[in-house]
């Protein structure tokens, strides 16, 4: 009997070509839509859980408000996790990570190699970490100084083999350093929140040790099993008290901690489970870029919609093909085939169409998925879509889908009444009208929030692109690992502002841009810090040239000058800074920073300029305090350049490197890039939700065309008589799209305070933000409108210009 069912079920599926085409299509590409962002939501919720301890790795987060500065990092002091698993019995162990500028070079052949993925760790790494070894012995590979780890993919770049035990790799630190690899590890998962290629060992971290006030470490705590996380937490306050505390009274000259939250400030440490960072953590300095946990509920909700709006189709495009099956129920049921058997019947023709459906949206899932993983900035493969968790979607889908696609559809049709149907007395267009409104309804609901969403997305980052950010991003060359030039660090500069389209030049180790390196320190107003007169500002060493160099203008005061041989003591502050300060009216005053944290001991800077705020962070941040010192420092130099003549200075640039630092690697790019790194995030999202807005609404029209073409079918009688009688094609054009019309305005007034909230909402996350303006709404409104209008004025055209004589004798 079932194989009966499915025969007939591919028989109407082959004499219905264009009718089953259409609506596998419009299945198959929701179905497409939803694996692949099943994939991506499973990859983003999956990051770090490999470990096996990870369900008891937590990582210690600093929230620290000074002087009005607030700062919420990922790091610590170098000393917690050693005092907190000596002082707390629930503390299995402590793992240290220092990332320092996140960066080394590693000397390849004659020729050294930036490598970004670098860090240094404690001997406890694998302890806490599931990494395994595949050459080496993990447990011993860091206890002593020089000595790394290093994935297999970097001994095979490296050495052409993994059997490299023992073996050494030189870095440019102190000149020359050479580490002794000690263990192989596989290479780290793409789903981690680190991503190492070599692991130092900490021995070799040049630092000042056991400064409970200094945050610099990331620290991860392995807690013995059955603790009580949030009890374990209060601890955290305890150390606060018995460590930080006593520093912290030398420093700031403070007696409580109370005295220390009177004035405004505030320090806490907090726990996040390591399989939350990559979501949950927008902390500064990250080791990567992470995630948002928002983003994973819009996309989660994008693809159950477009699921919906597939199924809705089905349901749809079966409906409106229903009239041409109502004398086919009506004689099946005469010939004595009860509703239970017709259920069935259809039922198989809707899940053999799910099946055939889910078949080719694994296809085409397939051959997107390269482009998919280009938009979302992804690394998955084929075997993404067959891992454990999605083998058992695509099996339940499909016939999940058959079911809920074709159950109305089914009990529709099977509750005909032989004798009316068979008499031509069934009113088609009243049976379900009601739903399939509704349907389109949530149909282009849907799409106009995608439509007003993707649009406020493209604003905001079309506003952070034009917006005045306080320096000039455009055409600055960066010439990175300045400091492997040693003495030639004048000469290089010098010879390439004698090269035609070098205009200035300047060198730093700190640019306006988040992913550059950065320098906190305490401030005071007064010759003694206290708690109440002190506060946290970012410190730039710069030369004379920098503020020319990146366009930025002075609020007040002057720009370092070598004329004057004081400014080795002077300071730049910007107008967060100056504004904390009382005002504009600072030029000539000092203020006093820390250089001894054990003595408390104080140094005075004098205030002579104040430069115009500029953005150094993402715009998700406010400005905060800075100033700048004039201090040697030859990490990076930045060049003004003419756009035209980027080329030649670029060949220039490396030409004059290698003749000075031949076996340093020659490493640039443009500041306009690096600003735009910052929101890599959210352009991804502009794409993602592009792309699916479009999908939605072409699914959408499917849907819109098959009821247009169910409504036209049932009208064809009337719409002959009107023609005889003198009806215009507009008329009837008008007649049969007035109704869809109704529709989407309604679909409109649902949708558009929903997408507001929902954009409202995004947008907090940006301290400069764009407005929604009233404009956006109209724009996606009539965008929908115009969709609509098109999909079903074709249908309407087409039986509006049909032969009256036919359509009268349809019957």
């Amino acid at each position: 009997m079932f194989r009966n069912y499915i025969k007939i079920a591919w028989r109407n599926l082959v004499k219905q070509k264009a009718f089953s085409i259409l609506n596998i299509t419009g299945l198959a590409i929701g179905l497409s839509c939803f694996l692949l962002i099943a994939v991506y939501v499973l990859d983003e919720i999956s990051y770090d859980g490999y470990h096996e301890k990870a369900d008891r790795i937590y990582r210690i987060n600093s929230d620290l408000v000074f002087g009005g500065e607030e700062q919420r990092l990922p790091f610590t002091s170098d000393v917690i996790g050693a005092t907190l698993k000596n002082d707390y019995p629930q503390v299995e162990e402590f793992v240290r990570i220092y990332t320092s500028n996140g960066s080394k070079l590693v000397k390849k052949g004659n020729e050294f190699i930036t490598e970004q993925r670098v860090g240094h760790a404690d001997s406890t790494f694998f302890d806490v970490f599931t990494l395994p070894a595949l050459k080496g012995d993990t447990k011993s590979a860091l206890n002593e100084p020089n000595t790394v780890v290093v994935t297999e993919s970097t001994a095979n770049k490296y050495f052409g083999s993994t059997d490299i035990i023992g073996k050494t790799i030189e870095t440019n630190e102190n000149n020359s350093t050479l580490y002794k690899i000690t263990a192989v590890i596989k290479d780290i998962p793409n789903n981690s929140h680190f991503n190492f290629d070599f692991i130092f060992s900490m021995d070799n971290v040049n630092y000042s040790w056991g400064m409970h006030l200094s945050h610099n470490f990331h620290t991860y705590l392995l807690l013995k099993p059955g603790t009580e996380v949030k009890r374990f937490e209060k601890n955290l306050d305890e150390y606060i008290l018995n460590y930080v505390l006593p520093q912290a009274k030398t420093v700031l000259n403070i007696e409580s901690m109370e005295e220390f939250a009177r004035a405004g400030n505030k320090l806490k440490y907090s726990l996040v489970p390591i399989t939350d960072i990559h979501l949950m953590s927008d902390r500064q300095f990250e080791m990567s870029a992470g995630g948002n946990i928002q983003y994973v509920y819009i996309f989660s909700a994008v693809a159950l919609f477009i699921l919906l709006i597939a199924c809705i189709n089905f349901m749809n495009l079966t409906t409106a093909r229903s009239s041409n099956r109502a004398k086919e129920v009506g004689i099946r049921k005469v010939l004595g085939t009860n509703k239970k058997r017709l259920v069935i019947q259809f039922l198989s023709e809707s899940t053999l169409m799910a099946v055939i459906s889910m078949i080719l949206a694994i296809i085409i899932a397939f051959l997107v998925l390269p482009l998919f993983n280009d938009v979302s900035a992804k690394q998955m493969t084929i075997q993404s879509l067959f891992t454990p968790w999605i083998i058992p979607v695509l099996i339940i889908l499909p016939f999940l889908v058959g079911l809920l696609a074709g159950s109305y559809p089914a009990f529709y049709l099977s509750a005909f009444q032989p004798i009316q149907v068979l008499k031509g007395k069934m009113n088609m267009s009243a049976r379900g009208g009601g739903l399939r409104n509704v349907l389109v309804v949530f149909q282009f609901a849907t799409s106009i929030i995608l439509i007003i969403g993707t649009i406020v997305i493209y604003r905001q980052l079309n506003y952070i692109q034009t917006k005045n950010v306080g320096f000039n991003k455009d055409q600055v060359l960066i010439v990175d690992n300045a400091y492997t030039l040693r003495n030639n660090t004048e000469a290089f500069k010098n010879d390439m502002l004698n090269t035609p389209g070098v205009m200035m030049a300047t060198y730093s180790s700190y640019l306006p841009v988040s992913n550059s390196s950065r320098n906190d320190n305490t401030f005071s107003t007064e010759s003694v810090m206290t708690s109440e007169n002190g506060f946290g500002m970012q410190v730039w060493s710069v030369d004379d040239q920098y503020i020319p160099t990146m366009g930025m203008g002075m609020k007040t005061g002057r720009n370092f000058s070598k004329d004057y041989p004081t400014d080795s003591n002077a300071v730049i502050i910007n107008e967060t800074a100056a504004k904390m300060l009382g005002g504009e009216d600072v030029i000539g005053r000092r203020i006093y920073t820390t250089t001894n944290f054990e003595t408390g001991e104080l140094t005075a800077y004098t205030i002579i300029g104040v430069v115009k705020n500029f953005h150094f962070e993402s715009l998700k941040q406010n400005i905060g305090p800075l100033c700048m010192l004039l201090k040697r420092s030859t990490g990076i130099v930045s060049f003004k350049i003419a756009g035209n003549e980027s080329g030649n200075i670029l060949a220039k640039a490396e030409k004059a490197w290698k003749s000075m630092v031949p076996a340093m690697p020659f490493t640039y790019r443009f500041m306009d890039e690096s600003f735009e790194d910052m929101y890599r995030a959210e352009q991804r999202v502009g794409k993602i939700s592009l792309i699916f807005s479009v999908i939605a609404i072409f699914i959408g029209c499917l849907g819109l065309f098959g009821l247009a073409a169910f409504i036209a079918e049932q009208r064809t009688k009337e719409i002959g008589i009107r023609k005889v009688l003198g009806a215009s094609v507009n008329g009837i054009v008008h007649l049969l799209s007035k109704d869809f019309l109704k529709l989407v305005l309604i679909a409109f007034v649902i949708a558009a305070p929903f997408a507001w909230w929902a954009m409202h909402k995004w947008l907090e996350d940006f301290a400069f933000r764009i407005n929604i303006s009233w404009w956006i709404f109209l724009v996606a409104g009539l965008i929908a409108l115009s969709i609509a209008l098109f999909t079903v004025s074709f249908q309407a055209i087409r039986a509006a210009l049909a032969n009256p004589v036919d359509n009268l004798r349809t019957e």
